[in-house]
């Protein structure tokens, strides 16, 4: 069946060429194989699809790894490091995919669709003047400013195994944002943040939710949870517009992960948030067994689309990824639950608590909106023949035919693939 919503998807095939260096345990690749995988199921037909326009406006810092040993001041103040270290096309990388992100946040400020699809942003760790957990530009607080712009208040839920620190900090305290990160918590486990008495402060307080979770969580556990912190969320905040930050670390055997989730579980969470029929934003984040990485966020674009996915991978660049079953979905996992009922109940209790501590939907002032952080296609007409566009923003305005051929000529063939 044919989603009656309309769709944009973002994706800029040079956010997956980017290397964070040997043995990081980020690989955007995750990305293109994602992509791909999305296109062997036909998915891209049901959508609207764009590379992002709006990263040039992005201030540009002259750091490569062969120049970085001349800004060691710096490094250590933006705690760019192991990390997150530099690397080549580092600032290209920011772009795309907080481009991707803000553009995305413009579409549907302008009506232009109803999910827009960033699967490359979600980088939820950055602070105003840090990187910090393999993030450098916090694309979700910028895409969720847009998003302010066109509406009194924004909901922002996160499922990736790591708290939702960036985004929850820079909207501590204010009540036109309500953050919901359900994350795994204690053990010294990164980033150290999220506990259940992180509520927000000033006029922010009570509209920061905190979701701590152990290790083993699985579905039944996670979605009963979730849907009931949700559904009173939605009632009583009443959004409009909402984020959906998808991190795949908190799937069942994820390299940095703890948790049991399958994708059905992962998903289960995408279909229901999908169910207020309020503006979405949807973006990746964490998730580093790449090739589950790349079957969750295709059966959660299928979600999206309303689209049943069949189990059996079709043919595709990446196929002896997916070996040797090459089957989309992955079982739950077998990690100890330690999260029991009573500790679970505790947790929703004092979620819905202070939920109570909110009289009602907060409201704002009549202003003017300021512009959109969007940039339109250049007009040839208007352009200034004696001043050169350089052949990189060109290429940005263009959308290529053989980006989606359905045969063996399809470009991406010809690539080697790490």
């Amino acid at each position: 069946m044919r989603s009656k919503n309309r769709i944009s998807y973002f994706y800029d095939g040079d956010v997956g060429s980017v290397y964070f260096g040997p043995n990081h345990p980020m690989k955007p690749h995750r990305l293109c194989m994602t992509h791909h995988l999305v296109l062997s199921y036909d998915l891209h037909k049901q959508m609207e699809v764009y590379v992002s326009n709006t990263c040039c406006l992005f201030h540009f810092y002259l750091i490569t790894p062969d120049t970085q040993h001349l800004f060691s001041n710096e490094l250590a103040k933006y705690n760019l490091g192991e990390d997150c270290p530099v690397f080549d096309n580092l600032f290209e990388f920011c772009q795309i995919y907080a481009g991707g992100t803000i553009d995305a946040a413009c579409r549907l400020n302008n009506k232009l669709c109803d999910i827009a699809i960033n699967w490359a942003g979600g980088l939820h760790h950055a602070k105003k003047c840090e990187a910090s957990g393999f993030c450098y530009i916090n694309d979700l607080v910028l895409g969720i400013l847009e998003l302010l712009k066109h509406h009194a208040r924004v909901l922002y839920i996160d499922i990736d195994v790591h708290h939702g620190d960036g985004v929850e900090e820079a909207f501590y305290f204010t009540d036109r944002v309500m953050t919901v990160s359900f994350h795994k918590y204690g053990d010294m486990f990164f980033p150290g943040t999220g506990d259940a008495k992180e509520i927000g402060e000033r006029e922010g307080k009570f509209y920061a939710i905190n979701v701590p979770l152990k290790d083993g969580i699985d579905d039944s556990s996670f979605t009963r949870l979730f849907k009931t912190i949700i559904s009173k969320v939605v009632e009583t905040y009443q959004p409009g517009a909402i984020v959906l930050q998808c991190g795949a670390d908190s799937l069942a055997g994820d390299r940095l992960g703890c948790f049991n989730l399958s994708i059905d579980g992962h998903a289960e969470c995408v279909r229901f948030v999908k169910r207020f029929n309020l503006p979405l934003l949807v973006t990746g984040g964490g998730g580093y067994t790449k090739e589950n990485v790349a079957r969750c966020w295709t059966v959660e674009t299928g979600v999206l689309l309303d689209t049943e996915l069949p189990n059996e991978i079709p043919e595709n660049v990446y196929i002896k990824y997916f070996g040797p079953d090459f089957s989309l979905k992955i079982p739950h996992g077998h990690i100890e639950n330690l999260n029991s009922k009573s500790y679970l109940s505790t947790i929703k209790m004092q979620v819905l608590e202070n939920l109570r501590c909110i009289q009602h939907a907060p409201s704002v002032q009549m202003q003017e909106v300021p512009p959109d952080f969007y940039i339109p296609e250049f007009d040839e007409d208007l352009q200034n023949p004696d001043e050169r566009i350089d052949q990189h923003t060109q290429d940005k305005h263009i959308q290529r035919d053989d980006e989606y051929y359905e045969g063996d000529n399809d470009n991406d063939h010809q690539m080697d693939i790490a």
